[in-house]
């Protein structure tokens, strides 16, 4: 950004001011709905309260940052989180959302993979409605003979041997009232994918990593401070155990040092000289 683009100290101050204004607006939907009989009536109030503060937070950190390089240590979260589960307690049914998006990054070994399941199988092609020929040609044509010849999961495993890299991927387990139908839901599958019927989600992402490589940029980098929040208690034991068996050594060495003196004792007693 140039020079001339960048905002003035008004207004970064501005962007602060809006802030404070979106605090106390958050503040008083909640203290309003804390004190009305019916919590519900209250909560699309405190919903608006908190997008607009949450709004404002960022533009705030977007000018600080641009006009001073500084950032604020708050973090909102983002559109992806949940809302609260509205499903049955017991649900009778579940579906499972899968998506996995996937980049086409070796298109050659991607058709080699195709043409070479087309030669084993020239059915496969067939199948998917490909001539035989293009499946070695046509990335389009690939696609499909691989995912008709090769279980989702599958790919998933060897992705980088049909020329794909991963992107993000996410699970979710909705609930249901009843089972459906057969072939009620299969010209919109994904139209029943309500978020307040999610009883969990699995999700995959590069930004996790990401995340996670951050919390190692203190002075002891490189220490594997992440490995120990990711999983608590496990280097506790580790050390504890490397404790321990430090501890046997020195039992050890004083005991192999204490015999070592009763030998020089007993020889000198018995008048031997330096051995």
């Amino acid at each position: 950004m140039s020079d001339a683009a960048q905002p003035s100290a008004a207004d970064v101050r501005a962007a602060a001011e809006a802030v404070k204004a979106a605090l106390d607006r958050h503040l008083e939907a909640v203290e309003r709905r804390a004190g009305e009989a019916a919590a519900g009536d209250g909560d699309s109030a405190v919903y608006a309260a908190f997008d607009e503060l949450a709004a404002a937070g960022e533009a705030y950190d977007e000018l600080l940052y641009e006009a001073y390089d500084e950032v604020t240590p708050f973090e909102i979260p983002g559109g992806d989180t949940m809302p609260d589960y509205t499903g049955p307690d017991e649900p009778r049914a579940l579906t499972v959302f899968v998506r996995r998006d996937y980049t086409v990054n070796e298109p050659l070994r991607l058709l080699a993979q195709a043409q070479r399941v087309t030669d084993l199988d020239p059915d496969s092609a067939d199948d998917e409605g490909f001539a035989e020929a293009s499946a070695g040609r046509s990335v389009h044509a690939a696609l499909g003979v691989l995912f008709g010849e090769y279980e989702p999961d599958e790919i998933a495993t060897r992705h980088k041997e049909f020329g794909l890299e991963e992107g993000d991927a996410t699970l979710w387990v909705s609930a249901g009232e009843e089972a459906t139908e057969p072939g009620e839901w299969l010209a919109a599958p994904f139209d029943q994918a309500d978020p307040e019927r999610v009883i969990c989600r699995f999700d995959v992402s590069t930004v996790f990593d990401e995340e996670d490589a951050e919390l190692d940029l203190g002075p002891d980098r490189g220490t594997g401070l992440a490995a120990a929040v990711l999983s608590p208690g496990a280097d506790g034991d580790e050390d504890e155990d490397a404790d321990e068996d430090a501890d046997d050594e020195d039992d050890e060495d004083d005991e192999d040092r204490d015999g070592d003196a009763d030998d020089a004792d007993q020889h000198a007693e018995r008048g031997g000289g330096p051995r």
